[in-house]
């Protein structure tokens, strides 16, 4: 039997800044996609979909049309183009404890645990890096379908680990873990991906332009907080918000990563500037529910020395970072405050 499995990850700092190209801090958690598979004597994928109680066959000798979202068949046409050969049939149950539609990248764990599964059954099987994976999870998941999202999910589930990731670049550095205990609350809200992506993304992309249209030289990688003010009356009124939510966002990105990089690392600092970064995301993105506004604002009376929507936003999970003391305090006003769970996880790192 051949069993791969890929984590969840939480966006720490850069919420809806990937897709910019500007840098995120990301890290993958103790929550799994498995897939086990065994040979069978069939030229088709059996698919056994666990967790949503669901079975899916995949015939490997017929053509197939590729709907909207059908990760399966991208990465397998990815793969496919990449010179790998699919003809031999296999059993294969698909299961993991991910909530689903929760902010916290179930789909993205899905697409790097597939691509891993099918790379391992090959025959031959060539040296492929992490970031490899995560170049074709991408592949597979958002360019394939022309969606506005970024690249932060499958870059930071194929490697584990806490990263700061360049995503103008590709390239990644290791940061220091030891951010202390955190707690993952599931809100009950689903959240709405795609018309927030779109929105926010249009909204921060206009922003940028009309700034660049009157200064052709502006630089979005080295913009300080005199750019934003110097720079604010070029913004049209509408797209003020993500113009504020662009910068102001890059900058606190930028001083977690020199604390987590560099060192001292100081927890009450860095939950700070989560609670920073939630602001702007709820009051400028406009991305979290008030349920979940008010979720959060117990959890820090609580004890938690931050916490912050996770993803996209609409809905979804939230993430708290807690002291041993706080830890159980905080996922008790979680739960007393609406959230469908609450619960301790722990970062993954590299094997």
């Amino acid at each position: 039997m051949i069993k791969v499995e890929a984590p969840a990850r939480i966006c720490f700092f850069g919420d809806h800044q990937d897709y910019l190209n500007l840098p995120v801090i990301a890290g993958t958690i103790n929550r799994f996609i498995h897939i086990e598979g065994e040979k069978i004597n069939d030229n088709k994928y059996i698919l056994q979909l666990v967790d949503i109680d669901e079975y899916r066959t995949i015939n490997l000798n017929e053509k197939y049309n590729i709907d909207d979202g059908d990760y399966f068949l991208s990465a397998l046409e990815v793969l496919k183009k990449e010179g790998y050969i699919f003809n031999e049939g296999y059993n294969i149950k698909i299961f993991g404890n991910i909530p689903i539609n929760a902010g916290i990248s179930s789909s993205s764990a899905l697409v790097v645990a597939w691509i891993r599964f099918l790379i391992s059954i090959q025959d031959h099987k060539p040296e492929i890096t992490d970031l490899q994976i995560g170049k074709w999870a991408y592949e597979a998941e958002s360019e394939f379908f022309n969606q506005p999202g970024g690249l932060m999910d499958q870059y930071t589930i194929s490697q584990k680990g806490l990263l700061y990731i360049d995503t103008k670049t590709t390239q990644t550095e290791r940061l220091n873990p030891d951010i202390g205990s955190l707690v993952i609350a599931e809100s009950g809200i689903a959240k709405k991906t795609l018309s927030i992506l779109q929105n926010a993304r249009a909204y921060a992309e206009a922003s940028i332009n009309a700034v660049k249209k009157k200064v052709p030289d502006f630089d979005i990688f080295k913009a300080d907080e005199a750019d934003y003010h110097e720079y604010l009356a070029f913004v049209p009124e509408i797209y003020r918000d993500h113009w504020y939510a662009t910068i102001f966002n890059h900058i606190l990105t930028q001083k977690a990563r020199k604390m987590l990089k560099l060192g001292p690392l100081d927890l009450e600092q860095l939950g700070a500037w989560m609670d920073s970064h939630q602001k702007i995301l709820q009051e400028k993105i406009q991305n979290t529910p008030k349920k979940m506004e008010l979720q959060m604002q117990a959890a820090r009376k609580a004890g938690a020395l931050g916490t912050k929507i996770i993803g996209s936003g609409g809905g979804g999970c939230m993430v708290a970072i807690v002291s041993e003391k706080s830890k159980e305090n905080v996922i008790k006003a979680f739960l007393n405050n609406g959230a469908k769970a609450a619960y301790e996880i722990n970062l993954t790192t590299p094997i």
